[in-house]
């Protein structure tokens, strides 16, 4: 809210100061392009391929972290530069297989949230807790019948979990 210059309280009660900023802002309409953007950011499809590559890149960093962080059970009989290999090939290896984890997982959240979303025409947690039962069965499918289900209900509390916290809605 603006407050009123000394001009406009001078004015008197009925007088208005046109230098007085306006108290509501116009409502601004968005542009072409902005529309556009959101209609190819409302495509399923797009959501999760940029969901899986922003996995892929968080599973090749928290790869390269903990591949360091990997001791070489024999490291009192290796050299510095045995141990330094070894630690490379370990954080390489950690790296590929987090990014294939984690960019399937996102993929796989992302496009059961939204595809779930568009079918209900809500947007509200029991998405999130959905998609986060699919992406667990199917994470954990290789396990058998007892590990999909474990799978379906840890990652769905884990997701309501996390959208609780973030409080995305409200």
């Amino acid at each position: 809210m603006a407050s009123p210059e000394p001009s406009a309280v001078g004015a008197g009660a009925g007088g208005e100061s046109g230098s007085q900023a306006a108290a509501v802002e116009p409502i601004r309409m968005p542009t072409v392009e902005e529309i556009k953007g959101q209609d190819i950011w409302n495509n399923c499809a797009v959501r999760s391929v940029v969901s899986g590559v922003m996995g892929g890149g968080l599973g090749v960093l928290m790869g390269l972290f903990f591949g360091a962080l990997e001791n070489p059970i024999m490291a009192e009989e290796m050299t510095a530069r045995q141990q330094i290999v070894y630690t490379a090939k370990q954080m390489g290896s950690r790296s590929i297989s987090n990014a294939k984890t984690f960019a399937v997982m996102g993929l796989i959240f992302s496009a059961a949230e939204c595809v779930i979303e568009k079918a209900r025409a809500k947007h509200d947690t029991t998405n999130t807790a959905v998609a986060g039962c699919v992406t667990g069965g199917a994470l954990a499918v290789k396990g058998g019948p007892k590990a999909t289900c474990v799978g379906c209900a840890g990652f769905a509390a884990f997701s309501v979990a996390i959208e609780k916290f973030f409080d995305r809605h409200t």
